[in-house]
């Protein structure tokens, strides 16, 4: 009898604060995301006038909210391990990431592990499935010049050339340095069976914790920001300028990210808002490829690509069967590194974001009562 009352009483509690946890959730996009879209209309002006300015200012925004979404999971205990290179010192140097896709809590976890990156999330496009631009976020992400992606044998010639429309017009012009891709194309456990079926007919590795990546997306990314030469190299700069009138560079890099949960047990948004999971440590790790090491050829850019997701399957092997992910070249054992986030500077972003809704409130309620 004893233990059931104790067990009541736990449940009790992880109910209690999820309701409290949704609550806030609830309450904190209410006051947020309508103040970052009000805070743009009012700054207007000075996209005409210094559209330079103006998107800083709106990437620091970005980051503010990003960093609200991560409060929510560290404020539950879901902290981030990194493994593998430093990206740090590239932060301002432009890259292309690409992710194993295993849940929407992918998406927060790059949230939170790329708050210490330097001006990277404000300076970061993202492309995300299509039904994204239907959440709460999805105004933002708009706003930010984000690009959603219907999947699909029947959209995917498509949405290939709006892609390669949209990176042309908003990823040169808003100063842009990383953009984020997921090339499975979809969760790992939706796509596993398919992918499976699809190796053992053309003879490919058979992969169980990733799945063979699309090539389209990618390859698409590679020939617009990449520097490209008449002989179909890459060269060292692009024939964009960047808003200072310089050339840019192109893509420098390309960032390869592997998430790894433990038990295999990804984290999903659910985990997020409603906080009812222990204290997990989510482990990611990175590795770094010069983009001249990067075929653009589209035959040898499916076999790289192909050969990484290969490498993600041992590295998340090896990841669940010792706890850890193996060793870099030159190392004796892995080294990894705690991410860590401001308590004190989320108090503020969040103070910030709650002063501002009342703020817009306010003037919002003056305007009506002055009109009607």
């Amino acid at each position: 009898m004893a233990q059931l009352l104790d067990g009541a009483g736990t449940l009790g509690w992880v109910l209690l604060k999820s309701v409290m946890r949704f609550a806030f959730m609830i309450f904190n996009n209410c006051v947020a995301i309508p103040s970052y879209c009000l805070y743009m209309v009012l700054l207007q002006p000075l996209r005409i006038w210094d559209s330079s300015t103006f998107w800083h200012v709106e990437g620091i925004m970005f980051k503010w909210l990003l960093s609200m979404v991560s409060s929510w999971g560290w404020i539950a205990g879901y902290t981030v391990t990194e493994w593998g290179d430093d990206v740090r010192p590239i932060s301002e140097e432009e890259a292309m990431v690409i992710v194993n896709h295993q849940s929407t809590g992918d998406v927060c976890t790059l949230m939170m592990c790329l708050q210490d990156k330097g001006m990277v999330i404000q300076k970061m496009m993202w492309l995300m499935d299509h039904v994204f631009k239907y959440t709460n976020f999805g105004l933002v992400s708009l706003i930010h010049g984000d690009f959603f992606i219907r999947q699909g044998k029947a959209h995917r010639d498509k949405q290939l050339i709006y892609l390669k429309d949209h990176l042309e017009k908003y990823y040169h012009s808003r100063n842009r340095k990383w953009i984020v891709l997921f090339p499975e194309g979809g969760f790992l456990r939706k796509r596993r069976e398919t992918s499976q079926l699809f190796a053992k007919k053309h003879s490919l590795p058979h992969l169980t914790h990733v799945t063979l990546p699309r090539l389209g997306a990618t390859h698409v990314i590679l020939k617009t920001l990449s520097a490209q030469q008449e002989n179909g190299s890459v060269g060292n700069e692009t024939g964009t300028t960047n808003q200072t009138g310089n050339k840019r560079k192109g893509l420098q890099w390309v960032i390869d990210v592997t998430i790894a949960y433990p038990k295999a047990r990804p984290m999903d948004i659910q985990t997020w808002i409603f906080g009812y999971r222990p204290p997990t440590v989510t482990h990611v790790h990175y590795r770094m490829y010069p983009i001249k090491e990067v075929p653009v050829e589209a035959e040898a850019l499916t076999d790289w690509l192909y050969q990484r997701f290969v490498e993600k399957e041992e590295l998340l092997t090896h990841f669940y069967n010792t706890g850890s992910f193996p060793s870099q070249d030159g190392q004796k054992e892995a080294v990894s590194r705690q991410m860590t986030l401001d308590p004190m500077w989320l108090c503020i972003i969040q103070s910030f974001a709650f002063a501002s809704g009342y703020v817009w409130y306010s003037v919002l309620q003056y305007l009506y009562c002055c009109l009607f």
